[in-house]
């Protein structure tokens, strides 16, 4: 072992949802080292709504929510079809059945949990898609309070929910903020977060509890856990990885492992050269994401470098963004699904059904594009009625920041044709669009796209709205726009693994002592998004796998 700064079992190369690889190997019994390259601990899980999509789950069995396998497995086959080696058969089943023994190994180790009630699968209810659940396969986090993690809780990098102590699964009616429903929810999440400041507990959800009660339960272990410290390089003896080379304070620091390592390190988001490398042409730009700062891709080179085979290196987990005054990208979720709302593209004519979850938002926007042009940027109309009844961004219902209208980010006019010479829109397509829009909007019948029909489309519509929860009249001055761009919070394409999160060489064979899992992998989803926290759960899942078949637990 001359040359080895470290020695452990196994090495952790991330620090988002794939530790829950760690907490499995330590918990049977393995030393264990997670490294993160950067100063804080959470990756992109930590800025996500921290959710994982889990069929079958045990949460959903003790509330007696029905749900099965071949109901799930139904779901996969007629929403991602055949998208190649990185969505097979054998990983789909992988993923499912570790997924529930996950669920149950993690509340062992004291994790805590709770059903996202009513966040239904995206392809739920949508045409030609079957075995979607309408009442929701996710789960996550309870709050956490990080008191509980001493000195480690100024390491956990901040959420996405600021001071709120908000779950994922209560963002959807919480948009209605001027509905009973909305109202009640917007009182619980206030009373819930001024509860916490009183009895000074720094609590935290969403993704930002899920990888804190990860950390607790690893520290408590005993398993190290290094920041700053970056993958260098894996070391390969006789064609088995054996450990790996890490950057740390501007040296070199060499570990040795005895079972294996496992890449859990993101994808490529925040890289500009691999971006336009793997776009396909497309128009891109690494300041429309939304993924953590560390997201920068050399763990996936260094494995090609060492034979890894890739897939699907231009998927990315698609989220249609508009650009705020100072240059960062927001989200555009739910607005696009309300009343009273449309996206055009620079002819004026809609190409997409708005209320689709963001991934298909993404590529019908890159879609429309490459086959018709002007649809990078497309734009986002809404008008007074939408803005006086919904949030947009972080602005509550009846409030556009002044500075979002003076710096040009959000376009306001008194007239469609006003605001299409403001955005650059063809005028006559715009209003020939909005005229036939309005029609829908008083049938609530939507006889281009079928907006309003799928359960996901309704949860993130106004559910008090009628006759379709999505549609609504544009006709009440002034209007409003923001360009829109396919934007993302991570990208979902990578290094190709098997069904035991083995990666694989270009010939297909696993490279010895090698695992990934996360966005650094090609994932068990395809090219599609399923439910919410679909990549976060297979992060996890696969970590999960990873541990066992690593540890010589291999299922038989």
């Amino acid at each position: 072992m001359t040359g080895w700064d470290h020695v452990t079992d196994f090495l952790v190369v991330g620090s988002g949802a794939g530790v829950v690889g760690a907490v499995r190997a330590r918990a049977l019994g393995k030393d264990v080292l997670v490294v993160e390259k950067t100063d804080r601990f959470g990756g992109s899980t930590c800025m996500s709504g921290g959710v994982m999509w889990l069929p079958h789950n045990p949460l959903m069995r003790r509330e007696g929510v029905s749900d099965s396998f071949d109901e799930a497995l139904r779901y996969f086959e007629t929403v991602v079809g055949d998208a190649g080696p990185a969505s097979s058969d054998a990983r789909r089943r992988a993923y499912l059945r570790a997924g529930v023994e996950m669920v149950d190994f993690l509340e062992s180790e004291g994790v805590e949990f709770r059903r996202c009630e009513g966040y239904s699968d995206y392809y739920s209810g949508v045409r030609g898609c079957e075995g979607g659940s309408a009442r929701g396969r996710s789960i996550e986090a309870k709050a956490f309070d990080k008191n509980r993690l001493g000195p480690w809780g100024d390491r956990i990098r901040l959420g996405f929910s600021g001071g709120l102590t908000v779950y994922t699964g209560e963002a959807g009616p919480m948009m209605l903020m001027r509905t009973r429903i909305g109202l009640a929810v917007l009182a619980r999440v206030g009373m819930r977060t001024a509860l916490g400041r009183i009895r000074r507990r720094r609590l935290v959800t969403n993704g930002a509890a899920l990888t804190a009660r990860l950390l607790q339960v690893l520290l408590r272990q005993g398993a190290d856990v290094w920041l700053e410290s970056a993958l260098a390089d894996l070391v390969v003896e006789d064609g088995r990885v054996v450990g790996a080379a890490l950057r740390q304070n501007g040296r070199e620091v060499r570990v040795r492992t005895r079972d294996g390592v496992l890449l859990a390190a993101g994808g490529f988001a925040r890289n500009a050269e691999m971006r336009e490398e793997y776009g396909g042409g497309r128009p891109t730009s690494a300041t429309w994401t939304s993924a953590n700062p560390g997201d920068t891709g050399e763990v996936i080179r260094i494995a090609m470098a060492r034979g890894a085979a890739t897939d699907m290196l231009d998927e990315a987990w698609w989220m249609p963004s508009w650009m705020m005054p100072d240059g960062t990208p927001a989200m555009c979720l739910s607005e696009r699904s309300k009343p009273g709302a449309i996206v055009v593209d620079a002819q004026g004519r809609r190409y997409f059904n708005e209320a689709v979850a963001y991934q298909e938002a993404g590529q019908q926007m890159y879609a429309h594009e490459l086959e018709s042009g002007g649809a990078v940027p497309s734009w986002l109309v809404v008008d007074s009625r939408h803005r006086g009844h919904y949030p947009f961004g972080m602005s509550p219902p009846g409030r556009t920041p002044t500075e979002w209208i003076t710096s040009g980010a959000m376009k306001r006019a008194d007239t469609l044709e006003e605001l299409a010479r403001r955005c650059g829109i063809d005028a006559g397509g715009l209003l020939k669009t909005v005229e036939r829009f309005n029609r829908f909007a008083e049938t609530g019948v939507d006889e281009d796209f079928h907006r309003g029909e799928g359960d996901h489309e309704k949860y993130y519509g106004d559910v008090t709205h009628s006759p379709n929860p999505c549609l609504g009249l544009v006709s009440k001055s002034p209007y409003y726009a923001v360009a829109l761009y396919p934007g993302d919070i991570g990208t979902s394409g990578g290094i190709l693994c098997d069904e035991f999160a083995r990666v694989l060489d270009t010939e297909g064979a696993p490279i010895a002592g090698l695992y990934a899992t996360g966005n650094c992998t090609a994932s068990v989803m395809g090219r599609k998004y399923l439910g919410a926290g679909a990549s976060i759960a297979a992060s996890a899942v696969f970590g999960y796998i990873a541990a066992d078949h690593a540890t010589s637990l291999t299922r038989p």
